[in-house]
């Protein structure tokens, strides 16, 4: 089984040492991921500006590697500030609408005081689920 190692060319995947998305197998793993648009390396004040730019990230890796946001099967969001946490709701309902994927959200830390949102995915290659 080979493994696939997927960078969006952040200076963090290569500072920390962490690939943005992994495939093994049938799988797609994302590492959590935070609001930063990596085009012009700034942050969005808002939870929901934040929320937006992590999905696109994530969307796009999963593109990459095959996979779409409708293959996510579990989805972790860690927010510092649960009472922010509903502001997203209706991005990630409309991101997970066919998908409706297994989610935790947890309430902890993150890297740097100005990240609202990270979140972290896992997916299934389109054609591989044997029920499918």
């Amino acid at each position: 089984m080979a493994t696939r190692r997927i960078s969006t060319g952040s200076p963090f995947e290569a500072r920390i040492g962490y690939s943005r998305a992994v495939v093994s197998g049938d799988w797609v793993f994302v590492a959590g991921t935070t609001g930063y648009d990596y085009a012009t390396m700034t942050m969005p004040e808002t939870i929901e500006a934040q929320c937006r730019n992590t999905l696109a990230t994530i969307e796009r890796a999963l593109k990459e590697a095959g996979a779409s946001l409708d293959d996510v099967v579990r989805v972790r969001y860690i927010v510092p500030d649960a009472d922010e946490w509903p502001k997203c709701w209706p991005i990630t309902s409309a991101a997970f609408a066919k998908a409706k994927p297994a989610a935790t959200m947890l309430s902890a830390a993150l890297q740097s005081s100005d990240m609202k949102i990270e979140i972290e995915v896992t997916a299934r290659l389109p054609g591989t689920d044997p029920q499918t």
